[in-house]
């Protein structure tokens, strides 16, 4: 299982979400609670589909 860092920001009358691990995944929601629900949905779907592409989640160090 890994863990990744969500920022979550005030945007105007709503919130917006992202995971500097994880670049273009970001999410949004009417309140902090709904930013933080639809981030949590958006890694989910991402990380699944790096598996399927066969991408890395991680560079390993050399």
């Amino acid at each position: 299982m890994h863990r990744f860092l969500i920022v979550i920001e005030k945007a105007g009358k709503n919130y917006s979400a992202y995971s500097p691990d994880l670049p273009g995944c970001a999410a949004t929601g009417k309140t902090r609670e709904e930013a933080e629900e639809r981030m949590h949905e958006a890694i989910e779907m991402h990380v699944r589909g790096l598996l399927e592409d066969g991408q890395c989640l991680f560079n390993p160090p050399q």
